[in-house]
């Protein structure tokens, strides 16, 4: 007699290639189903807002309350603390987690199913852990449908998964030293923001630099309609009151125009796409506040001819011409690093005219101070969500000289001295909580587990 040939069609994925399901696990595995009840409980228009906050999901699992006064379009539904939520669009990356009794009964769209954890088999935050671990995201790729552009996690299918389930014990244990280790990691973190605030605050302070003053938050009804392109609340409120209070003059200010050259990138176009002249080029995404991030290099075709022109010379200042406002202007060092590469258009390249007379890491640590951020936040054009500068505005760059290269290159080296230390903390932080994902996943999965980081875990819950 042959087997029967008739399977639900949720079911269906674990015949699927590539469906293998989760690792071999020390606990039995029980369906989402068996321990999650379904809310479907109305929510009315006139309740949104007061009774009931619109929320968001990170993709960490942090749920935060969503800046929107009109109620959705179409139906919507009730979450209560203490539910689970997810994202049928973005379950894949972590946004899933339990609502906080901090922010009360919030409001979802059909596109966030709600369940009611049973408290008698599951504890919800050993099981918001769970579901956002490497194991689980790999598992809910199966369970993904629909087109490539909106991919979703169906309820149904969501609640046909299973998951291994320790005793509520053994889940409280799992989860508190999981929530332990990654406290111990925001101590390092806050350790390293101590550390960089302190060396900033004492590069600075030597060059007579003080913060500037306290802004007043009422919102300025005024202002030249030639500037409103580049006005902001903050940049103006600069410009107004900063005038004779950024500095004591404890070293001559000094125009970047007059000790280094300015200059644009090559523009991105069909004509220079890689070809018998492939060169590697910067584009803004691999500029970070004084670091580079070089893991994805692109190819631009660039001639031999113009190579003088576009070419990246060690020492060169590279700067980000948009970005938010509080990132324009950001600026990192180029130290040689890939031969023959060159810089978009979009990413200034500042080199100063002698290195005997600017040091190219002290001008980078006034570019990126306080008092340089303020400038540029000042100089920029804003848009809805991008704010730029263009050259004209990095030469206007007035900043602080000793005339000693010898006394720059000793205040530069005490703020990167710094800087390293907070990095070697953040290093410190991020090894923290990779190893605490690891012993969550081995601890829940077994030890031949992969465990990939957790995208930051709700440690409320």
């Amino acid at each position: 007699m042959t087997g029967s040939r008739i399977v639900r069609w949720r079911d269906l994925r674990r015949w699927l290639p590539g469906s293998e399901g989760l690792p071999e696990s020390p606990f039995a595995p029980v369906r989402l189903e068996d321990v999650l009840t379904r809310r479907e409980e109305a929510v009315s228009a006139e309740a949104f807002g007061d009774a009931f906050s619109p929320i968001t999901i990170r993709f960490g699992g942090k749920i935060e309350r969503r800046d929107r006064s009109e109620p959705f379009a179409g139906r919507m539904w009730a979450v209560r603390p203490g539910d689970l939520v997810f994202s049928k669009i973005d379950v894949r990356n972590g946004a899933i987690g339990i609502l906080p009794e901090a922010i009360g009964p919030a409001v979802v769209t059909g596109e966030y199913p709600v369940y009611v954890p049973d408290e008698e088999a599951v504890w919800g935050g050993f099981l918001s852990r769970l579901l956002r671990s490497a194991p689980f995201r790999d598992l809910l790729m199966s369970a993904t449908s629909g087109t490539s552009g909106r991919k979703r996690v169906s309820w149904q299918d969501f609640e046909a998964l299973e998951v291994p389930l320790p005793s509520l014990e053994e889940q409280r244990r799992i989860a508190a030293a999981h929530r332990t280790a990654h406290e111990e990691a925001g101590l390092l973190d806050a350790e390293a923001d101590a550390a960089e605030a302190a060396a900033v605050t004492a590069f600075e302070a030597a060059l007579g630099l003080t913060p500037p003053p306290d802004l007043p938050r009422q919102r300025s009804r005024i202002a030249r309609f030639a500037e409103m392109e580049r006005w902001s609340h903050e940049g103006a409120m600069h410009t107004a009151m900063s005038d004779g209070h950024a500095f004591d003059n404890a070293y001559p200010l000094v125009s970047l125009d007059d000790v280094a050259e300015v200059s644009y990138g090559i523009s991105k176009s069909p004509k220079n796409r890689p070809g018998t002249h492939a060169r590697p080029y910067l584009r803004v995404a691999n500029v970070q506040a004084n670091t580079l991030d070089l893991s994805v290099i692109k190819m631009i075709d660039v001639p031999d001819e113009d190579m003088e022109r576009y070419r990246l010379n060690a020492g060169d200042i590279l700067m980000c011409e948009g970005n938010s406002i509080d990132l324009v202007g950001r600026g990192a060092m180029w130290r040689g690093e890939i031969e023959d590469c060159v810089h978009q258009n979009h990413v200034l390249k500042v080199r100063v005219n002698d290195p005997k007379e600017v040091l190219p890491a002290y001008l980078l640590a006034c570019i990126n101070s306080s008092f340089g951020r303020a400038y540029f936040r000042s100089q920029a054009k804003q848009t809805t969500n991008l704010a730029t500068i263009n050259s004209t505005e990095v030469r206007g760059f007035d900043f602080p000289l000793p005339d000693s290269v010898e006394e720059q290159m000793e205040l530069a080296r005490a703020l990167r001295a710094g800087l390293a230390s907070a990095d070697a903390l953040r290093q410190s932080a991020a090894a923290a909580r990779t190893a605490a994902d690891a012993a969550f996943v081995a601890a829940v999965f077994g030890a031949g587990a992969e465990a990939d980081p957790m995208k930051d875990s709700d440690l409320e819950a």
